[in-house]
């Protein structure tokens, strides 16, 4: 498996300076919200560091990577555009990376949209690339905040946000990320499971 003084190098190598300089703040926060939440830094850095890794690959490349790995990609090409990197991502950290460890692999997989029985890992890797210390959007630090002070409701937060963001620019919202969204928040809140 590569080690994270390699995927460091990797990421340098293969994104713009921009990205690299999120990537590093995704890896900070996710490492903060790793220790706040029990779960191992080491996962949380290697899974930050790679989650991007496919963001600045043409849309082509992407595509090939998905016929290359039809049964790991699972019909990716058929979900929304700003979902794919984070699946072919998982596909280069599985296939060229050898990245194992399938918590990882999910973390990176559902960055962007997130998945119904997300695993702490996977919410933290979420909140981290949502919250990380370049963005601002007015809700960021705010957010920052409360992934800090509880992860489970601020990432119930981040998908509800996501998905009134994605409605009032028309454009489509992702399934998986409805479906998470309903889970998480039924899970969080009680009451009755939204359809």
């Amino acid at each position: 498996m590569i080690s994270e003084q390699e995927a460091k190098r990797l990421a340098k190598r293969n994104l713009s300076e921009k990205r690299y300089a999120h990537t590093m703040n995704v890896r900070k926060l996710a490492v903060q919200l790793a220790e706040k939440n029990g779960v191992s830094t080491e996962k949380a850095s290697l899974a930050a560091i790679l989650h991007d890794i496919a963001k600045e690959l043409p849309r082509g490349e992407l595509l090939q990577i998905f016929a290359d790995n039809g049964i790991i990609a699972n019909n990716a090409e058929n979900r929304p555009f700003p979902v794919w990197h984070g699946l072919a991502a998982a596909i280069l950290a599985k296939t060229k990376y050898g990245v194992d460890d399938e918590e990882i692999l999910s973390a990176i997989r559902c960055h962007t949209a997130g998945r119904a029985g997300m695993s702490t890992l996977d919410k933290i890797i979420y909140m981290a690339d949502m919250a990380s210390a370049e963005r601002s959007y007015p809700e960021a630090e705010a957010l920052r905040n409360h992934a800090l002070e509880n992860l489970d409701k601020a990432t119930v937060e981040g998908l509800g946000m996501s998905i009134a963001w994605l409605k009032a620019e028309g454009r489509n919202v992702d399934g998986e990320t409805l479906e998470a969204y309903a889970d998480l928040r039924q899970k969080v809140y009680g009451g009755r499971k939204l359809e």
